[in-house]
């Protein structure tokens, strides 16, 4: 979200410390702002000084460009007066700082007390206000239909305990974990994230042991958590995310990705029991576009275009209804179109126009037919049938593949992730102590051969055209890298003497050599698709695989963005121009993908 003047903010414990600084630091954007706190002489100087700041962007405006409001965050109905009155008095509410917290100067373990002055007070400031506060601010944006951002200030002893105050730490704990289990809000055009600072100096710091606060290296600049503050609010890819802030490592969002594989669901045990309404809300139109084939060409633009076509319902009994998020691309979608893997004559091939096209996507379950019990509305799956090139698609249920999320990652698993795994271990017979060469090797298909080559402890030489490319298979392990543009193949000697001899034909080539060619179609081997997608999976979350694809989330050597179904042809043609580093992918719908916060 860019912060423009106009837009209201509504900050809580904004009479000091974090709260203040941001209150004053969406002043000089020029933000109308509410300030919360319960000390009324603090929270009136600091709406005054906002009001000033304000000037410089509104003039004169007749009303108050900042506004203070005397509330006991922990008492609801205060709470919810606050937020009425924000929203009579601007009309909105664009961001939500739920900055308010207190120390418990007692220990917990030395309270004899009730604890309603204490540790439970400092329960219902630290964590019910800002449950009830997120609460009441989703409810607000929402019913508004504006995006909106909700920024909950955790703190460092959120993630890691604090001994001097184990209460403090507990609730800041469970803020974090509760502002990230709201990323599914994203979908509703709300995101809510946590800053997590360490040490600042602030009235409640001014309590902590200096010693502790030096081992941290010391108290952190006040421009540092504002900075943190508006990069969430800024960022739109962030839905969920906990950015933790220290003098000794910058910003850094928590957990990074080492840590949240050590927490991350197996899902070869867990893939039954996927989470019915995982992905609800999703509206079946009556209307929909895909791709289709008219022409037989092996131009794919000439050959397709793109129709509007009536949903036919109901859903007869076996199938279901997917709503596809992302399609891969393949370099057999120009074969297709030209009616290649048909059989039959010219003729009967041309008589099966029109016909859709794609081959693969992963996407959510929109619908399900009667019959259907073993995959619910709302299960993320993955499906590599004819007609993947459309918003939505009817697959018969026994075609799906359950996957833990409809990632462009999963889509690199399907044809090229299964075509390289299962190829190696049938068609190839790969053991290990094999050289292993594999063409086009920065490919989706061939960047999966090395790596599953290299993990099955193999040499592995690979070719490939352009510089970038052959640093990007380097990086994958691959022991040697012929980038065709400068060498030749023919001109290369493995270490263990092999030598290209220039036999009459390949039957003479191989018979010298007891060698085998064989072939190999992926569809012949569908019975082990489920197996082999389980094993890729697994391979990719414990960090073995990497996935280079492209799509807008992911940045590769070549980050091209390909979005809607009307850019297919683009990315097809892309695919073939030789440019492309990794699996090509087109996202069907960028809006709703964003709203896909990862595990």
């Amino acid at each position: 979200m860019e912060l423009k003047p106009g837009m209201s903010a509504f900050v809580t414990g904004g009479a000091s410390g974090i709260g203040k600084a941001l209150c004053l630091a969406f002043a000089q954007k020029g933000l109308f702002v509410t300030v919360v706190d319960f000390s009324e002489e603090s929270g009136k100087e600091v709406a005054s000084l906002v009001q000033q700041e304000n000037k410089k962007f509104h003039g004169d405006l007749g009303v108050s460009s900042a506004i203070f409001i005397k509330c006991d965050v922990s008492n609801t109905d205060d709470l919810a007066a606050a937020f009425g009155k924000h929203v009579d008095t601007y009309g909105g509410l664009d961001i939500c700082i739920n900055c308010a917290g207190i120390a418990n100067n007692t220990l917990v373990y030395d309270d004899r007390s009730d604890g309603l002055r204490t540790w439970r007070h400092a329960i219902n400031v630290n964590l019910v206000a800002v449950i009830d506060g997120t609460r009441i601010a989703s409810q607000i944006m929402r019913s508004l239909k504006k995006p909106g951002v909700i920024i909950n200030i955790g703190s460092a002893a959120g993630l890691y305990p604090m001994y001097a105050d184990p209460i403090y730490s507990g609730t800041k704990g469970g803020v974090v974990m509760f502002t990230r289990s709201l990323a599914p809000l994203k979908r509703h055009g709300v995101r809510v994230n946590v800053l997590c600072p360490e040490f600042v100096q602030t009235n409640m710091a001014e309590q902590i042991n200096r010693k502790i606060v030096d081992a941290t290296g010391g108290f952190m600049k006040m421009e540092e958590i504002i900075n943190g503050a508006f990069e969430l609010i800024k960022d739109e890819s962030k839905a969920g995310a906990c950015l933790w802030i220290t003098k000794r490592r910058g910003m850094e969002y928590w957990p990074t990705s080492e840590e949240q594989r050590k927490y991350l669901l197996n899902y070869t045990k867990s893939k039954r029991t996927i989470t019915k309404n995982a992905f609800p809300g999703i509206q079946i139109p009556e209307f929909f576009e895909k791709i289709v084939v008219h022409t037989l060409s092996h131009n794919f633009r000439n050959a397709t275009r793109l129709d509007r076509v009536r949903l036919r319902l109901p859903i007869e009994p076996q199938n279901v209804l997917v709503k596809i998020i992302y399609a891969g691309v393949n370099a057999s979608d120009v074969n297709y179109s030209s009616g290649r893997y048909f059989s039959g004559s010219a003729k009967e091939t041309a008589a099966r126009l029109p016909f859709d096209a794609g081959f693969e996507a992963v996407g959510i379950v929109a619908s399900v037919g009667d019959a259907v019990s073993h995959i619910k509305v709302g299960s993320p799956v993955a499906l590599m049938t004819f007609g993947s090139y459309a918003e939505f698609t009817l697959v018969p249920a026994k075609h799906l593949l359950p996957v833990p999320r409809p990632d462009p990652e999963v889509v690199a698993m399907l044809t090229s992730g299964l075509t390289a795994s299962i190829s190696l271990e049938k068609a190839g017979q790969m053991t290990s102590g094999q050289v292993v060469l594999v063409t086009a090797a920065a490919g989706g298909t061939g960047q999966f051969a090395v790596q599953l080559a290299k993990l099955a402890g193999n040499k592995v030489v690979a070719t490939c055209g352009g510089a970038s490319k052959a640093a990007l298979l380097a990086s994958l392990g691959v022991d040697r890298v012929i980038n065709y543009q400068h060498e030749k193949i023919k001109d290369y000697q493995g270490e263990d003497g092999w030598k290209p001899q220039n036999y009459k034909g390949l039957c003479e080539k191989i018979l010298g050599k007891s060698q085998t060619v064989a072939g190999f179609f992926l569809i012949q081997y569908a019975d082990l698709w489920q197996e082999h997608l389980d094993k890729l999976f697994n391979l990719h979350t414990s960090g073995k695989l990497k996935l280079i694809a492209h799509h807008i989330q992911q940045v590769s050597l070549d980050p091209k963005k390909f979005l809607g179904v009307a850019s297919v042809p683009d990315a097809v043609e892309y695919l073939h121009s030789g440019r492309s580093v990794g699996k090509v992918v087109v996202c069907v719908d960028p809006a709703y993908s964003q709203t896909l916060a990862r595990l």
